[in-house]
């Protein structure tokens, strides 16, 4: 434990600031689209369909930004511990890193959102906004949950097979952050699109919401570590490296293939 966290904590804290960076812009944009004090929701024609879809263009965008910066290629960009979890299983990540990712992501998230609430406590607290809480849609938590494991699934199955295709790999960050963009746009009513239980939590926190907690904390994992089954029992292919976006130039901290190969 000492040991991982005596050379990998600059990677910890990345994870940490990612996740919070990502709340930080969640809810300003949600703010923009949703509060109706915003003269940019005022202006919209479309009503919520075109709201979600703005949404998730500056989410999926946000999601970008952060997977191919210098932080994001050094810590993996994962921001999420379905993601580590997942990656743990198949055995690209150390314990003590996926327990101390996990931590970072989860504090970093709580961090992210109780900045903006101190900042912009009347904003973010609205009910048009309201701390940008994931929960069940008007079908309930059963098809919560389904949609929360399906679109988990997609995103890791689509991860998996763009970041272990060299010539794709390059591109993983724009098709998850594609992905985003889309679940966000017609997924959102389901299940509210979380994926990231880290995520859930930092927004359930402040808002005092925990209403089906239990879909974001199960849900997001049991969809990835399906496609994770799926993808290594079904294309016999390994995986190469935990990290979203492979950059040579930064340190791997995983058990990473590209650093054998080299």
């Amino acid at each position: 434990m000492r040991a991982a966290l005596a050379r990998h904590w600059p990677e910890y804290l990345m994870e940490a600031a990612g996740l919070g960076l990502f709340m930080v812009s969640a809810c300003a944009f949600a703010i923009l689209f949703f509060h109706p004090g915003s003269p940019a929701a005022s202006l919209l024609p479309g009503g919520p369909l075109l709201q979600r879809a703005l949404m998730g263009v500056a989410m999926a965008l946000t999601a970008c930004g952060l997977i191919y910066s210098p932080w994001g290629k050094r810590s993996g960009a994962h921001f999420n511990p379905a993601v580590t979890l997942t990656f743990l299983r198949l055995g690209k990540v150390a314990a003590w890193d996926a327990v101390f990712y996990v931590v970072a992501q989860s504090v970093g998230g709580v961090s992210g959102m109780l900045l903006v609430s101190a900042m912009a406590h009347e904003l973010v607290a609205d009910p048009s906004v309201h701390y940008v809480v994931t929960v069940p849609g008007v079908f309930g938590v059963v098809v919560a949950f389904i949609a929360e494991t399906a679109i988990a699934f997609v995103l890791m199955s689509v991860v998996l097979l763009v970041s272990n295709t060299a010539s794709l790999a390059r591109f993983t960050g724009l098709c998850a952050g594609m992905l985003v963009a889309t679940y966000i746009t017609l997924e959102a009513p389901l299940s509210g699109m979380s994926m990231n239980p880290a995520r859930t939590f930092a927004s359930a926190l402040p808002a005092n919401t925990w209403q089906a907690f239990w879909v974001y904390l199960t849900a997001p994992l049991a969809g990835m570590l399906l496609a994770s089954e799926v993808y290594v029992r079904g294309t016999r292919r390994r995986v190469i490296c935990a990290k979203l976006q492979h950059e040579g130039q930064q340190r791997c901290i995983f058990r990473c293939g590209y650093m054998r190969a080299s």
